[in-house]
Order: structure tokens, then C-alpha cells, then sequence
């Protein structure tokens, strides 16, 4: 499943001759992040080590897939956080752990980020991977 997003996210971006039309593209795509609910801007959704402000916020349906939401002040980030969801977001634990973002390498991503930016990207990874851990553990001794 999330290997498949990956690939149709891999297809979509090689579409593009430049860096200029990839970040219309994501800012794009940030415009169309589903609205984050304001409760879950909290502190503790926060992610850590990024210049702008992030949250991302993660549920585990009933049938056991991690379902994220976000939302950033920053629209080339909220652009960064959407790309993440639609590729982890819906998936079992297991999946997310399994995949890992080698798809950021591979569309270019992270070559073209500032430091502080491919920084903040990773943090947003390992929050996305601690909440897929965090899941799988709960699930592993039967709590959900």
C-alpha cells in the first residue's frame, strides 16, 4: 500500500523539468492539506526541530491504521508535511515502519532544503516513525 503511494508520488514528481514547478507543486499541495482541528495545536503535537512550526498529530482507527493530521505555518512546509502524510497516513504501524523515506532522495527533496529545512523534514520522519512505534506497541500487548 504506502510502497504504491510511493511510486505514484515518484511518477508525479518526475513530471517536472525544474525545482521551481516541484515547489509550486508542493506549496500546492499544502493548500490542500486537510484542516488540522485547532485543539490538536498543542504543544505536545508539536514537532521538534523545526524553524517553523509543526504539528502532527496521530490516531489509530479501529482498523489499526495510523491516521496523521498536520499543519504548519510555513507553506512550503505545510507543502513538506502533506507529501509525508499522503504517503504514511492510513497505514498499519507495521507498514510505516517498514518503508523508509528513501522517496524524499529519490524526488529530490531533500537535496534542494536548507539546512534548517531538511533538519525540520527529519524531525517530522522520526515523529511519524515514534507515533508508528508507539502504535505497534500498544497493538503488540493487545491495549488497542
Amino acid at each position: 500500500m504506502i510502497t504504491q503511494r510511493v511510486k505514484d508520488l515518484e511518477k508525479e514528481f518526475s513530471s517536472f523539468n525544474d525545482w521551481e514547478d516541484k515547489y509550486k507543486h508542493i506549496i500546492g499541495l499544502g493548500k490542500n492539506l486537510t484542516d488540522m482541528n485547532e485543539s490538536h495545536k498543542t504543544e505536545e503535537n508539536k514537532v521538534k526541530g523545526c524553524q517553523s512550526q509543526v504539528w502532527l498529530h496521530a490516531e489509530l482507527n479501529e482498523d489499526k491504521k495510523v491516521i496523521f493530521t498536520a499543519d504548519s505555518d510555513a507553506a512550503i512546509v505545510k507543502g513538506i508535511v502533506s507529501l509525508l502524510l499522503r504517503v504514511y497516513s492510513d497505514a498499519t504501524p507495521e507498514e510505516i515502519l517498514s518503508v523508509k523515506p528513501d522517496f524524499l532522495e529519490t524526488i529530490g527533496l531533500r537535496q534542494h532544503l536548507s539546512m534548517s529545512r531538511a533538519n525540520g523534514l527529519s524531525s517530522m520522519v522520526k515523529q511519524i516513525s515514534m507515533y508508528a512505534l508507539a502504535f505497534k506497541t500498544k497493538i503488540d500487548m493487545g491495549l488497542s
